[in-house]
């Protein structure tokens, strides 16, 4: 093919081609070696060893007020779960972080996915997973943390998401963060018998920290 005669004869560019390999390898490996700690919490990617532990400490069942709060099942099956978090971690268009609690169990979960590399912007979703867990700050470090990540490791642009306007202590911890709301989806999504709105907010890298 014209390729093939064109690396063959073009030492340049096979040189810059494999430069250019090396650096995104070298920049992947250092991603995934990338540890935030606090007050012994631990934040780092997720693993394909993790996945059962994952799936131990969360999913039987998932806490119904997680599930109300983020639109999902109580429900899942072990091969559900495992089989998606192995499947997450292999996407090269999302970066998925487990929060780990200084007993060394996996407590929840801070993620980028949906990324769009020529706009740069990326949704973002976290879960703490067990209502003990929540109120200690944990959530909004694992925050900031994945934020940081996204602008200064990843040079995105945009970071978005949508929260459910029957979660409140959600809705402040990422204004607290710097999202800004942008709009409402009005009836949107059920809770219960009751209706409720889904609130879209967003954060651009000038307005990060």
């Amino acid at each position: 093919t014209a390729f093939q005669i064109i690396w063959r004869r073009s030492p340049g560019i096979r040189h810059v081609i494999r430069e250019t390999l090396r650096i995104n390898l070298k920049r992947q490996q250092q991603h995934m070696n990338k540890v935030y700690e606090k007050d012994g919490y631990i934040l780092r990617l997720a693993r394909k060893e993790d996945a059962e532990e994952y799936y131990e400490n969360n999913f039987q069942p998932f806490d119904p007020e997680t599930a109300r709060l983020t639109g999902s099942r109580t429900d899942f099956t072990h091969d559900e779960v495992v089989g998606f978090l192995k499947k997450c971690i292999d996407d090269k268009d999302r970066y998925d972080f487990l929060i780990f609690s200084p007993q060394g169990k996996i407590i929840g979960e801070s993620v980028l996915n949906e990324i769009d590399r020529e706009l740069r912007k990326a949704n973002f979703r976290i879960a703490v997973f067990h209502p003990q867990d929540c109120g200690r700050g944990i959530g909004s470090w694992a925050m900031k943390s994945t934020l940081d990540f996204a602008f200064r490791e990843l040079k995105l642009h945009r970071v978005e998401l949508d929260v459910f306007s029957f979660n409140p202590r959600a809705i402040r911890a990422y204004e607290k963060a710097g999202f800004r709301r942008e709009g409402i989806l009005r009836d949107a999504v059920k809770d219960g018998d009751k209706y409720g709105d889904d609130i879209l907010m967003a954060i651009l890298e000038e307005e990060w920290e």
